[in-house]
């Protein structure tokens, strides 16, 4: 499996990519990355230890996308797109479930500079994921400021966090 980062690059998302033995790789649609994102695309947040001494806590902030295993190529395709991120086989225990891929971005630079501004740009049609990306970008602007180092941001990050990925107004 390839997890190598692909490097920053000052073109669009829609110009042709080249590796360094100058074939093309292949790439999918913006609105195909919109569209896969709403089906089976999570934006996730994870807080966890250490914590510091003023109550503060990482938090990490993912961008995931997960396919049976036969679609490994298309996320790859994604991955190219996009310019960041991984994918990896993530093996599935549970039996009503069938083996997968996942691609995952979960570095702040990559958060930050490409998945936020991407779907801001190409917004989500599903109320919910948009809902949950909105949440998503709020969590991140409180990381991005620091506010994650203290008692009162995490708190207000949990408390954000408790908002997203959850179906409301369902009966």
């Amino acid at each position: 499996m390839d997890s190598t980062r692909s490097q920053l690059r000052h073109s669009t998302p829609l110009d042709i990519k080249l590796s360094n033995r100058g074939k093309t790789k292949p790439v999918v649609s913006l609105d195909y990355i919109v569209g896969l994102t709403d089906g089976e695309g999570c934006f996730y947040t994870l807080v966890r230890p250490p914590y510091n001494r003023n109550g503060g806590a990482m938090v990490q902030l993912n961008f995931f996308i997960k396919v049976k295993e036969e679609d490994r190529e298309m996320l790859e395709m994604v991955r190219n797109t996009l310019e960041c991120g991984s994918v990896y086989f993530q093996h599935e225990t549970r039996k009503n479930h069938t083996q997968c891929y996942r691609y995952t971005v979960n570095t702040h630079r990559d958060i930050f500079g490409k998945i936020i501004p991407f779907f801001q740009k190409y917004s989500l049609q599903s109320n919910s994921k948009q809902r949950a990306f909105q949440v998503f970008c709020k969590i991140a602007e409180l990381v991005r400021i620091g506010a994650h180092h203290s008692k009162i941001g995490i708190d207000q990050i949990q408390k954000l966090k408790k908002e997203m990925n959850h179906r409301t107004g369902l009966a």
